[in-house]
């Protein structure tokens, strides 16, 4: 992990999940933005996001519920900034 808390590259384990194809897209546009220093917030994927907003909402709940993405503070906004984890706190069972 680098100073920022960003993870220094995509975790290739997010691969052997089974996640939906959407969930991974979410998780990899994620790691562009944390690589590049830009916080991750819900307004700013939307921003990027080509998919329907249910499909956004579906992704992210799946990746906070595995712990793969925490939200940095409690509250739910759209201005909420989430962090990356490392995978050894990564729920996938």
């Amino acid at each position: 992990m680098d100073p920022t808390g960003a993870p220094k590259a995509v975790n290739q384990k997010i691969f052997n999940l089974g996640l939906s194809v959407e969930t991974i897209s979410l998780y990899l546009l994620c790691c562009g933005m944390a690589g590049t220093g830009i916080a991750i917030t819900r307004q700013r994927l939307r921003e990027k996001w080509n998919s329907s907003d249910n499909a956004l909402a579906r992704s992210l709940g799946e990746l906070e519920s595995m712990s793969i993405l925490q939200p940095e503070s409690p509250g739910m906004d759209d201005a909420t900034a989430y962090i990356l984890t490392e995978d050894e706190i990564w729920t996938t069972g």
